[in-house]
């Protein structure tokens, strides 16, 4: 098992005591697996994500429970020995990737960069690397790209850019976190069948984040559905899409229009 999250509980310190924002949730991810975690703004998907990857700030937030990443607790490492896993074993893509992306630095400089951080690499290696990824994620050009900045770039080639980001370290778990939110519905399926590539030919295991039904049911295997903090519902896209059984679950299918039959 690749990932165990038991009773994980999450607080921010600027709350009423025993004020909660995730309360004791369980979970679990094989290798190679795509789960979706389904929920509405505030249901707590978003800080779970960041907490997993090592995100979340310590300074105003208190953790408790258990997070294992391969057997080993994520959430009892320092600072320092969980950074040396961001990225290299863990990576994450967000919703927006001008907010990743600097703006004053061409795109090549900044992938280059990222390669810096776990590995000591000549400048053509880490060129070539680049280039590399950049075809990995289809993108035409990958030399022109190179040396591009960020808002010489449509939405889609950025957040494939973010997807070529998170290659590059070859990471065993890869969170999204609302990837298509932003994208017209050509670029959503461009993506979408970029982590399907992804899963498919690097084994990476994909938890994606989404308010979007139709897109976890093309993409996952097993659904979370999350609310208000809590995980109500979970087990295969078929089986929850086919007969929910929590009120929410039926709520959010009926907002999605799902007709069963996709």
């Amino acid at each position: 098992m690749m990932l165990f999250v038991n009773d994980l509980h999450i607080r921010f310190f600027d709350q009423k005591a025993g004020e909660e924002t995730v309360h004791g949730i369980d979970f679990s991810m094989q290798n190679g697996e795509f789960l979706g975690l389904c929920g509405e703004s505030g249901s707590g998907k978003t800080l779970t994500a960041l907490a997993i990857a090592g995100l979340v700030d310590i300074e105003k937030t208190a953790l408790s429970g258990e997070i294992l990443f391969e057997g080993e607790n994520l959430l009892a490492l320092s600072q320092k020995e969980m950074r040396k896993r961001q990225g290299k074993e863990i990576a994450m893509v967000f919703q927006e990737p001008a907010l990743s992306l600097n703006p004053l630095r061409t795109i090549g400089w900044q992938m280059e960069e990222m390669l810096t951080v776990h590995q000591k690499l000549p400048k053509t290696a880490r060129k070539n690397a680049v280039l590399t990824a950049m075809r990995e994620v289809e993108l035409d050009d990958p030399a022109r790209i190179h040396k591009q900045y960020p808002h010489e770039l449509s939405g889609g080639m950025r957040q494939r850019i973010m997807l070529a980001m998170a290659l590059l370290h070859r990471p065993k778990l890869l969170i999204c976190d609302e990837p298509t939110t932003a994208l017209d519905e050509k670029n959503q399926d461009h993506i979408l069948r970029l982590l399907q590539k992804m899963g498919r030919e690097k084994g990476v295991g994909i938890l994606f984040i989404s308010h979007d039904l139709d897109l976890i049911g093309r993409l996952c295997s097993r659904i979370l559905v999350m609310h208000d903090g809590r995980i109500v519902e979970q087990g295969t896209v078929e089986d929850i899409f086919a007969e929910p059984e929590h009120a929410y679950t039926k709520s959010l299918l009926q907002a999605a229009d799902w007709e069963g039959d996709r």
